[in-house]
């Protein structure tokens, strides 16, 4: 009988280096391995929950159990998602424990799966996520208006709410629907380049359509959700909406504006929280006065207005996420800004590892490579201790709830370098133990 506890950080980690590398007898462990996950064998370990008072992982890791079971079973992008809760939510539950993530995070390919049930035509690859078709746009200037609300009780819903289910049941964690926010949704459905197109030329009809979208769309599933989990998050993603893509104003006033909108008179506004706004930098970007350009020198007041820019773009973000501060690697501000924002709001403070530092195909040097992300993993680690430490916490230190914390692995998939996601996590199970809770 296949035993969960052998594979504990780092030994689950190395055994899924060894698959990746092509091992075949570590293909046959790894089978060993899954074959008693989706039976059921680890269920009461799923129980367990990350200890309250240590620095904790989270991690999204359904394209990683997505490339595992493909190699495993022959199990294809559509059949995974959709066919069988009990097997995607025990399968990615068994890959977090495999790398030696703490905190469960269940999540999908939420884009795709929030425009799908919408209509939109979807591409869905054997072994990849699924995506929106970009040559068969499902809406226009013309239509958008006659867009209306899905049916809740099939398709992506239903798949949705079925994994949400058997994720509470496993973990005893509050479900968390994850969905896009208005400006991403838009982006999918509508398509990148003319709504980007409206955003300079039109922004009223930009505004418009996310007003649409948000009363019509995401506000009645969000209905419809917590009409089935009282206890339950919304997660909002919204990255094409980010201040990297559409400018940092435009992300307040369009982006961010709209999720506001949506969420007037929601009894459960509190409960919905958008965390993965990208390119936090931008708004430090300074311009450069024009008698100035040959000399290459900024403007002055520039210092000033790019960090007050900052600030106006966090207590935004805040506005639509009041539930913990988060400093993406996309972000590229120091993590000293937002632990000491962490700090004066009084918040939690999740800070995430991205998908391109850990990407094995991206990394031109490994040994350089090692040498940067271990310091910025120290860095990173540290920062959130003394968070933990200085600002109010439950005495769970919200291991309990199942949005994202700490260090967060945006994601983790097939082509991930196993070897640099080890280097952070001995940085978490390292660190020493927070000494205020509660």
């Amino acid at each position: 009988m296949t035993k969960i506890d052998n594979y504990f950080f780092p030994y689950g980690l190395h055994l899924l280096q060894r698959w990746q590398a092509g091992d075949t007898k570590a293909k046959v462990e790894m089978t060993e391995f899954f074959d008693a996950a989706i039976a059921g064998e680890f269920d009461d370990n799923f129980k367990q929950l990350a200890p309250a008072n240590k620095v904790h992982s989270t991690a999204s890791v359904h394209m990683l159990g997505l490339a595992v079971l493909h190699d495993l079973y022959g199990i294809q992008g559509h059949e995974y998602y959709h066919d069988d809760p009990y097997r995607y939510v025990r399968a990615n539950l068994a890959v977090s424990r495999l790398l030696g993530i703490s905190k469960f995070y269940t999540t999908w390919a939420l884009y795709a799966w929030t425009c799908e049930p919408l209509g939109q035509t979807m591409m869905y690859p054997d072994k990849f996520p699924p995506g929106a078709d970009p040559d068969a746009i499902l809406i226009t200037k013309d239509n958008w208006q006659d867009l209306g609300t899905p049916d809740f009780s099939t398709g992506v819903p239903a798949a949705v709410d079925g994994i949400l289910r058997v994720a509470q049941e496993l973990t005893g964690v509050a479900p968390l629907l994850q969905i896009s926010a208005p400006y991403s949704l838009a982006a999918d459905i509508y398509g990148q380049e003319p709504l980007l197109a409206d955003v300079v030329n039109n922004p009223d009809r930009v505004n418009a359509l996310l007003n649409h979208l948000g009363d019509v769309v995401l506000a009645p599933w969000m209905d419809h959700f917590f009409t089935q989990f009282p206890d339950g998050w919304v997660e909002l993603s919204d990255a094409s909406g980010s201040p990297f893509f559409i400018g940092p104003e435009n992300c307040q006033t369009m982006s961010i504006r709209s999720i506001r909108h949506m969420l007037q008179g929601k009894a459960y506004a509190d409960r919905v929280f958008d965390n993965n706004y990208r390119g936090d930098f931008v708004a430090e970007v300074k311009k450069k006065a024009r008698a100035s350009r040959r000399r290459g020198t900024a403007s002055e007041g520039n210092d000033a207005q790019s960090g007050a820019k900052l600030l106006d773009l966090t207590d935004a973000k805040v506005s639509v996420n009041p539930v913990f501060i988060m400093r993406l690697e996309s972000d590229k501000v120091d993590i000293s800004f937002y632990e000491e924002q962490a700090i004066q709001r009084n918040m939690p403070l999740t800070v995430g590892v991205g998908s391109p530092e850990i990407d094995r195909n991206s990394i031109e040097d490994l040994n350089a490579k090692k040498l940067e992300i271990t310091d910025q993993a120290r860095a990173h680690v540290a920062a959130i201790k003394r968070v933990c430490e200085s600002v109010d916490l439950p005495k769970d230190n919200h291991v309990g709830q199942s949005w994202p914390s700490h260090i967060y692995f945006e994601d983790i998939n097939g082509e991930s370098q196993f070897e640099l996601v080890e280097i952070v996590l001995n940085e978490v199970h390292n660190c020493a133990s927070i000494e205020r809770l509660g």
